[in-house]
């Protein structure tokens, strides 16, 4: 079997050095065929594949289109990978991608309502209100920060499910609806400077901008992964 895609939605506009390290990452450490940026395409990206987008409306309508055009592409692997561009992967995968979540929707409600993310949160919990209409009682989060393993036309029929939300959550409501299951892990975000969180044995990191440019973990990823891989230009920003 043909190992899957790569699909990134990618924002207008920005040179996006997590997305170059998050290249380099997944050419050392995740099995992958081809690698497909939807939306922007960075001037220094190589070797990819790009389908581009109209980013007019919110982030959240933004990267349901992306996931859309990748879904009704027939180039893309009828099985990819869906991934942000500032997830890392920091370890080999010899086996691929494994199913991960991040435990049940209600305990990652609480955890947001702490946190005042009001219109995420919001989203949340109408995908947590519709996945209970369509007999989920109890779902389970996929709003990891890792690449999730995606089959594009249950994707495509998940976002029908769901065409009247502004805010979905599109791997929740898509794990779901297809019985993923999956092991759970805590989220790998790392949204501070400090040098804790994460250590050697991470297997997978994801940053903010500002921990990325500016902590200890942005030093910690460009380390780990200093040399440029075939999906860059090198020297071109």
């Amino acid at each position: 079997m043909n190992a899957p895609d790569i699909v990134v939605p990618v924002r207008e506009g920005a040179v996006n050095e997590q997305l170059r390290f998050a290249l380099r990452s997944w050419a050392a450490h995740l099995p992958h065929g081809r690698v497909w940026l939807i939306g922007y395409r960075p001037r220094w990206a190589a070797g990819v594949e790009h389908i581009a987008t109209r980013q007019t409306g919110t982030k959240y309508q933004n990267t349901t289109l992306a996931v859309r055009a990748a879904c009704q592409h027939p180039g893309v692997s009828d099985v990819f990978l869906l991934a942000n561009d500032d997830m890392f992967v920091m370890h080999p995968l010899p086996d691929g991608m494994p199913v991960l979540h991040r435990g049940p929707v209600k305990a990652v409600e609480a955890y947001y309502a702490a946190r005042a993310s009001r219109q995420y949160l919001r989203g949340m919990r109408e995908t947590r209100a519709l996945l209970e209409s369509r007999g989920h009682p109890e779902p389970l989060s996929y709003e990891l920060h890792v690449p999730m393993p995606v089959q594009k036309t249950a994707m495509l029929a998940a976002l029908e499910e769901a065409r009247h939300l502004d805010v979905v959550h599109k791997r929740t409501l898509y794990g779901n609806l297809a019985g993923l299951g999956g092991k759970e892990i805590p989220d790998v975000k790392i949204l501070h400077r400090a040098p804790h969180g994460y250590g050697p044995n991470s297997r997978f990191l994801s940053t903010m901008p500002d921990s990325f440019a500016a902590g200890h973990v942005g030093q910690f990823i460009r380390r780990a992964f200093p040399d440029p891989s075939p999906y860059e230009t090198p020297g071109r920003r």
